[in-house]
């Protein structure tokens, strides 16, 4: 178990869906009173041994809307190690989505629990019922937008709770790499802080499957890289071939893919441990664990399956990414959760039937160490 000074120092964050309230958009798209519930509800196994259908516990089917579910969540992630949320945002040209929630945490000043933001600055699409092409909101970018998109964030940024890194406000994006210019995102922003009475952000963006070995040279502070976005790319040829012979037989399985006969699966235990094969992370990298993924509720036999998962392999995943991260100062000591509460991906910290507070007590154990 890791040295107790050092587990208090590490930050564990963790990612944050408010897709648990109905609104006119998803009414619109997916059927009236849709929320992840939906999904979460109707999914059903589609291989021997697939753990589905997955059902809350303590917080039961919750909606977002009652202030008392947030401060649960928040009480929840205070009890068991996790230091900050970080709430998805949406916002295209002016418009946003999902957003109540956040704003009446903003607003009412509570729960009064750390949090920062990160922009899903992705187009929605109709990739849940497998249509790709399917268009249902589209991110448009522009100088005068990011203008106003900072602008309508100002409060939150100017509140005690927003954490910070050096002094300077954390912000992540989903899909930097989709911004026709970083840097005239991020050198606009840094502007607009200074003249508000901030002392800057601290820009972290979010990978897929691809590294930016100095981000400062797109404008940013950091990166982690997205582990979901390697599923679905799993390329043997990279690892050795001793490695290679144990994961192709045992631990992957692509069963007929071009039917869809099954969804695509990997062993969790063996994933997260080749998540770490490389080494260090470097400098401008924070990691990123996951407890575990199935977005079959979503895209059904079209999903990916990380299988097995328990809470032993989990904590044992995010005690090699603290350990990671021991060296640095104090204040860059962070490791990323994805997620607190993405149920209708398999992907979530709350408790469930299964395994009750299990991830949860795993964390204590191995995260942040109250």
């Amino acid at each position: 178990m890791m040295n107790t000074v050092v587990r208090k120092r590490v930050r564990l964050i963790a990612f944050y869906l408010p897709q648990f309230y109905p609104i006119p958009e998803n009414d619109e798209w997916w059927g009236k009173d849709f929320t992840e519930w939906t999904n979460v509800k109707k999914a059903q196994p589609l291989f021997k041994g697939h753990y589905q259908p997955r059902v809350p516990a303590d917080l039961g089917y919750y909606s977002l809307l009652d202030p008392g579910v947030r401060e649960a969540q928040a009480d929840l992630a205070k009890e068991y190690g996790v230091y900050a949320f970080c709430y998805y945002h949406y916002w295209f040209s002016g418009k946003r989505l999902l957003e109540r929630p956040f704003n009446e945490v903003l607003r009412s000043g509570r729960p009064d629990f750390p949090f920062c933001l990160c922009w899903a600055n992705g187009s929605w699409g109709g990739a849940w019922q497998g249509d790709r092409d399917r268009i249902l909101i589209e991110q448009r970018y522009s100088k005068d937008d990011h203008k106003n998109h900072f602008y309508a964030l100002l409060e939150a940024f100017n509140d005690e709770r927003y954490i910070t890194i050096d002094g300077k406000k954390v912000f992540v994006v989903h899909l930097p790499a989709d911004l026709p210019d970083t840097r005239v995102f991020s050198e606009l922003w840094q502007e607009l802080a200074l003249k508000s009475g901030l002392r800057g952000f601290y820009f972290v963006g979010v990978l897929q499957n691809n590294t930016w070995q100095h981000p400062e040279q797109y404008g940013f502070d950091a990166f982690i890289v997205n582990p979901i976005s390697l599923i679905g790319r799993f390329d043997l040829s990279t690892y050795p071939a001793s490695m290679y012979n144990k994961l192709r037989g045992k631990h992957v399985q692509h069963m007929d893919i071009k039917r869809f006969t099954l969804p695509f699966k990997v062993n969790y235990g063996f994933f997260t441990k080749c998540l770490d094969f490389f080494g260090k992370i470097g400098p401008g990298e924070y990691p990123c664990v996951i407890p575990n993924w199935d977005n079959t509720p979503r895209c059904g036999r079209h999903g990916y399956v990380l299988h097995d998962s328990t809470p032993e392999l989990f904590r044992k995943h995010l005690k090699r990414a603290i350990e990671r991260v021991s060296h640095r100062e104090i204040e860059h000591r962070l490791v990323f959760i994805k997620s607190w509460n993405e149920w209708g991906e398999g992907n979530y910290l709350e408790p469930d039937e299964r395994f009750g507070r299990g991830y949860l007590k795993a964390m204590k154990e191995d995260g942040s160490g109250i």
